[in-house]
């Protein structure tokens, strides 16, 4: 009775101020950005290190490597010095921005990207992104030329196992981008273009079977099968219905990724407050709503442009919450399907150290890119724009923010509590 009377009341204007959640700061090297970005860019290795992608505008783009064990970052991959093409302004390999992805073999998967245009330029400078691999056993890089003409890369699938690789490319047109779903050849480094799945940023997965899953705008996903080399696009349900305005919408943005057995797709909308999940052992993914990611409160908008599973198959999710009293608000959400019966917000992410860096000038001016991590009003810096988000075996969980570029340490003692 109590809960049906709960269900009866008003949602509150204003949802109740969550428990810090202090994480230790590392600021991330400035050389290699001009604007304090990276986006999704962020994996664990094999190793326990963490592989970060940095953009450099008009300049280049750079794979990072941090050490959890001695607190250091290093540069592992310069993208013009592997690929031999050196341009400048948007001819410029400007970014990493593919969520990098691991191999079997350890080797780092990741892809560059153009970055903007500048007044006067044109975007037939670009020559297209380069499919790239960094291999931390032997510090060994690797390019696999461009994908295709003018087009950035925004995800790398390995399937090393079958001797490919998965590509998304990414035209940066608006309001429709238009992205080619492709099969690289590991071996003679050669593409095959399966199509144009018009979906922006898209993530690409594999189940169990080895199948590969790429979205398409309008709500569908397209499925590459290696074994018989077709294609099949396939309608998608969640909640025994059709794919709702959330999956249809031509702005609809995707962040997911797979179980560790690959069966099980966790996805979330950036601008819908759920978490869904993707049965991928059938003939078509069915999927079902687990639950809200947090309580926003009547008026709180989330975006959440993090997501990920960890080793033992718990979703992290990094959300901010706009809106909100003191805002925005950045969470960590958690959902381990063995203990969970719903998402669960762990609370507002703040840092534990607020001098890991300086955000004023020798004059005392606020420093350029450095505007997403204000002091709220109980003095805590608070960070606002999350862009990446990743658990290490050890359990803890890493969240990357941007202006100022910085990489969070949530302990496993935090983030299980």
């Amino acid at each position: 009775m109590l809960s049906v009377l709960l269900l009866l009341l008003p949602a509150q204007a204003e949802p109740a101020a969550p428990p810090w959640l202090l994480g230790k700061a590392f600021k991330l090297p400035s050389q290699y950005t001009n604007q304090e970005s990276g986006y999704f860019s962020l994996v664990a290795g094999l190793d326990d290190r963490l592989y970060i992608g940095a953009a450099k505008y008009g300049v280049n783009g750079y794979l990072l490597e941090f050490d959890p064990r001695t607190e250091k970052t290093r540069l592992v991959l310069d993208v013009h010095e592997v690929t031999r093409l050196v341009g400048t302004g948007f001819a410029a390999q400007a970014k990493i921005h593919t969520r990098n992805n691991v191999g079997a073999s350890g080797k780092i998967y990741v892809g560059s990207k153009q970055g903007y245009p500048e007044k006067g330029e044109e975007r037939s400078l670009y020559p297209g992104g380069f499919v790239l691999t960094h291999d931390p056993k032997t510090g060994k890089n690797e390019t696999f030329g461009i994908a295709k003409a003018q087009h950035g890369i925004i995800s790398v699938m390995p399937d090393e196992e079958r001797g490919v690789a998965y590509i998304s490319t990414c035209s940066d047109d608006r309001p429709i981008d238009h992205t080619h779903f492709m099969v690289l050849d590991l071996k003679t480094k050669k593409y095959t273009d399966l199509g144009d799945m018009e979906h922006a940023y898209a993530f690409i997965v594999l189940d169990d079977k080895g199948r590969a899953y790429h979205p398409v705008r309008g709500g569908t996903i397209a499925r590459y099968d290696p074994a018989t080399r077709k294609l099949d696009k396939l309608a998608v349900s969640v909640d025994g219905k059709p794919a709702g305005k959330m999956f249809t919408k031509d702005d609809c943005i995707l962040n997911w990724d797979s179980s560790p057995d690959r069966k099980t797709l966790w996805a979330v909308e950036m601008t819908t407050n759920a978490l869904y999940r993707f049965d991928l052992t059938g003939d078509k993914p069915v999927g079902v709503t687990v639950g809200p990611l947090l309580d926003a409160g009547a008026k709180g908008r989330t975006d959440c442009r993090c997501l990920c599973v960890g080793p033992e198959g718990t979703v992290w999710a990094a959300v901010t919450v706009h809106g909100v009293a003191d805002g925005p608000r950045l969470h960590l959400v958690r959902f381990d399907p063995k203990t969970d019966k719903q998402p669960r917000d762990l609370g507002r992410i703040g840092v534990a150290n607020p001098d890991f860096t300086t955000f004023v000038d020798d004059k005392g001016k606020p420093k350029p890119w450095h505007h997403t991590m204000p002091v709220t009003k109980d003095g805590t810096r608070s960070p606002w724009q999350p862009m990446g988000i990743a658990q290490t075996r050890d359990g803890n969980v890493w969240v990357k923010t941007i202006a100022p570029y910085t990489l969070i340490k949530l302990t496993k003692a935090q983030v299980r509590k």
